[in-house]
C-alpha cells in the first residue's frame, strides 16, 4: 500500500519500503535536493529522491516518473519506486564533466531521444513566462521584461516543425558518462515539445557552438538545415525569456543575490537580439 503523505519522512521510507537498503553518505550526486539521497544493497545502489519542489502541482513529480519509465535504460536512469512525493531511480556509475559531450555525441543523444513515442503532455511556454512575471519580485518587473512578454504573446509560440519528447534542461551537469555511454538525468521539464525548442534550450557555450549543434542534428535526422536553424532562431527569445524569469524567481524565492547577476545578464542578451 503506497504512502499517502507529503510529510513522510526519508527515514519511515526507506524503512517500510527499502528495509535492506542503507542511506550512502556522502551524498554527493548532482541533481540532490532536498531529502533526496543514494541508498544501497551490498552492490545495488539507488537514487531516491523527493518532491522538493512545493510551489509545483504534484502531478509534475509524477510525470518525471513517467517519463522514466516510457524511455529506454540507455536514455535515462531507470526507475524503481514511486509513491506519493518519492521516488527511486537508478543510481548511475558515471561521471559528470563540467563541460558537454562533443557535438556528433551530443547531437546523437538528442535525435535518439527524440524517435522516441511521444511522452503524452505538451511543453508550453507561454503559462510559463506569465507565471514567472506574476511572481517575481515586483522591483524587478521592468517596462523591458513587460514589453518583450506582450509581444511574445502576439506573436504565439512557433508551430512545430517536429514534436517530439523532450528533456528541455540539458547542458553538462544533466549528463552522467557512464562505461555504456551518456545518460540524460533530472528530467523534470520533460514534455512534447518543437525539436528546435529542445535545441534552442541547450546550454551551448557559444552560438557557433549551437549552429554546429543544428547542423550536425539535421544531418542525423534528415532536415533540412536552413528552415532548422530559422526555428531555433524563433525558439531563442522564448528560452531567454524562459531562463531569466526563472532566475527572477529563484531570486524572490530565496534572496540570494547571485541570481540578479545572472538574470541581469540574460536581460542585456535579450535586449542585444532585440
Amino acid at each position: 500500500m503506497p504512502l499517502h503523505s507529503n510529510n513522510v519522512s526519508r527515514e519511515d521510507l526507506i524503512s517500510r519500503y527499502f528495509p535492506q537498503y542503507r542511506i550512502v553518505a556522502p551524498q554527493t550526486h548532482a541533481g540532490f535536493s532536498g531529502a533526496s539521497c543514494i541508498i544501497e544493497q551490498g552492490e545495488h545502489r539507488l537514487i531516491l529522491r523527493q518532491h522538493h519542489d512545493l510551489t509545483a502541482p504534484t502531478f509534475c513529480f509524477r510525470r518525471q516518473y513517467c517519463a522514466l519509465r516510457r524511455l529506454p535504460a540507455d536514455l535515462v536512469p531507470k526507475p524503481h519506486f514511486f509513491s506519493h512525493g518519492w521516488m527511486a531511480v537508478e543510481y548511475l556509475a558515471g561521471e559528470i564533466e563540467s563541460v558537454l559531450p562533443d557535438t556528433q555525441t551530443l547531437a546523437g543523444m538528442l535525435y535518439h531521444l527524440h524517435r522516441h513515442s511521444r511522452l503524452g503532455w505538451r511543453i508550453t511556454l507561454l503559462p510559463l513566462l506569465n507565471d514567472y512575471w506574476q511572481r517575481a519580485l515586483p522591483s524587478r518587473r521592468t517596462p523591458f521584461w513587460l514589453a518583450t512578454l506582450k509581444r511574445l504573446r502576439q506573436r504565439g509560440e512557433p508551430q512545430p516543425l517536429r514534436l517530439v519528447p523532450l528533456h528541455m534542461d540539458v547542458h553538462a551537469g544533466n549528463i552522467v558518462h557512464t562505461p555504456t555511454g551518456e545518460r540524460l538525468i533530472d528530467w523534470e521539464y520533460a514534455g512534447d515539445g518543437d525539436v528546435a525548442l529542445e535545441l534552442a534550450a541547450v546550454w551551448m557555450p557559444t552560438e557557433t557552438s549551437r549552429q554546429a549543434l543544428v547542423q550536425e542534428y539535421a544531418q542525423k535526422a534528415h532536415m533540412d538545415p536552413g528552415p532548422l536553424r530559422h526555428q531555433v532562431n524563433e525558439w531563442q527569445p522564448w528560452v531567454l525569456m524562459m531562463m531569466a524569469g526563472w532566475y527572477e524567481l529563484r531570486l524572490r524565492q530565496s534572496g540570494d543575490k547571485q541570481f540578479i547577476a545572472l538574470a541581469d545578464d540574460v536581460w542585456r542578451r535579450l535586449q542585444t537580439k532585440g
